[in-house]
């Protein structure tokens, strides 16, 4: 094998024999490079100067006759080839220098070390060939039929006592949780608070108005007008979950997990009583409950659910209300945004256009909630009115069952509220089927 052939012995392995010779052949490369960096960086800095000046000139010359000579063109892109190729340069002889920065020192640590009882040194490919020359020169001289087996010693892996234990693992702290619902009804309702557990108030049931003009001397007429007492029971929302104590005191963000999931929980189940909540039991009365339906007036047009909720603005209208929300289940609404003319053209929607969902001037609510098919028009702050006795909190507890022997906890998330609904003809509730 001639000497072309033969695999170059690493810097590394010739530091372990001649650390001074080859700590010096390093650093006089490295001098070298600094002197050469210089060197072109002055003249980078001659040619940027030069382009600079040739650019003022071709300034000066086009003001004065409005053109740039052929000259001080080609003058500009010679300088301009010049430049790019020296700024290359810079930065080609840069990084080669911080490479031999780097080696200088890699080299040093190595030489300072000196030689110790620690295991067989890493073996670069280079040195493998080296260390098995005879064996290659062999099967070179057998004309290389076969194969040849060069074992590299004491090689880098991923197994603890190598590489393996320097390397980490990312873990992200925020885990990947379900999606959660928008919760959009409550904040639509009048808000307020109560310290018992029943709320009571007057609820107007008669306005027999007989105001007229009256004749000077004559009698006016009698008006009659009339209220009745009305309740709404306070009623609690509660459910909980048991963990490990070890399971709590070693993942520290546990504990805000689980409460924000018990939280929400809460505040879902808060979200449908308000909605469609039955009033039996233990159940809220929910504003599709006590909403009127809908009644199609004669003589206009009920063909699209364009056409119905329009009509459902009118019918809140005649009660002497008037709509602010229109609650529907997003696939209604999408339905409503994607109808289109005749010419294949949107009716109403802008696909590119970012806006909150509004239809006839009202809000539109998407929600989940509503199911799909249905909806309520109304006025939902002068409809109803949402009170909190007790806001949320989360407990933690041992004392229970037989969580005290088994190291379990429980945690538990409640709430206490009440709803009225006060007005009902403030609003109005209904589907999209079509005759």
């Amino acid at each position: 094998m001639t000497k072309s052939m033969m695999p170059a012995i690493s810097v590394a392995a010739l530091a372990a024999t001649r650390p001074d010779a080859v700590l010096g052949t390093v650093r006089s490369e490295a001098s070298d490079m600094e002197a050469l960096l210089k060197q072109v960086s002055q003249q980078l800095d001659r040619v940027s100067g030069d382009v600079k000046s040739t650019a003022e000139t071709a300034l000066q010359e086009a003001r004065r006759s409005g053109e740039v000579s052929n000259e001080t063109k080609a003058t500009a892109d010679r300088l301009l080839s010049e430049q790019t190729a020296l700024s290359k340069a810079v930065s080609n002889l840069t990084t080669t220098l911080e490479g031999l920065d780097a080696k200088t020192q890699e080299l040093s640590q190595h030489v300072a070390s000196g030689p110790s009882a620690s295991p067989a040194p890493v073996q670069s490919l280079g040195q493998a060939f080296v260390s098995n020359q005879e064996a290659i020169s062999s099967f070179a001289a057998n004309g290389a039929k076969g194969s040849l087996r060069i074992e590299v010693a004491n090689a880098i892996t991923t197994a603890d006592g190598s590489a393996g234990g320097l390397i980490t693992h990312e873990e992200e702290r925020v885990p990947v949780r379900l999606p959660r619902r928008r919760l959009m009804l409550r904040a639509r309702l009048t808000q307020g608070t109560v310290g018992s557990d029943l709320v009571t108030y007057r609820k107007q049931v008669l306005r027999d108005n007989q105001s007229a003009m009256v004749a000077e001397g004559a009698a006016s007429p009698e008006s009659s007008y009339g209220w009745e007492k009305a309740d709404a029971k306070v009623k609690k929302i509660s459910h909980h979950t048991n963990i490990t104590e070890e399971a709590l005191a070693d993942a520290d963000f546990l504990q805000t997990e689980i409460d924000t999931e018990l939280r929400y929980g809460l505040d879902l189940e808060e979200e449908e009583q308000i909605l469609a909540g039955d009033g039996t039991g233990e159940n809220l009365i929910g504003l599709l409950t006590e909403a009127p339906a809908f009644v199609a007036p004669s003589g206009l047009p009920d063909a699209t659910r364009i056409d119905r909720l329009r009509l459902a603005i009118l019918q809140v209208a005649l009660a002497d209300y008037s709509v602010t929300d229109l609650v529907l289940n997003p696939l209604d609404w999408a339905a409503i945004e994607m109808q289109k003319d005749a010419d294949n053209r949107y009716i109403f929607a802008n696909p590119a256009a970012m806006t909150t969902p509004v239809l006839w001037g009202k809000d539109v609510i998407e929600t989940n909630t509503m199911s799909a098919g249905e909806w309520l028009a109304g006025d939902l702050a002068m409809a109803a009115t949402y009170y909190d006795r007790q806001r949320t909190e989360v407990l933690i507890s041992s004392e229970h069952d037989t969580n005290f022997v088994e190291d379990m906890l429980t945690m538990k998330a409640r709430k206490r509220v009440a709803m009225a609904i006060k007005r009902q003809a403030a609003m109005v509730k209904g589907n999209f089927t079509f005759a």
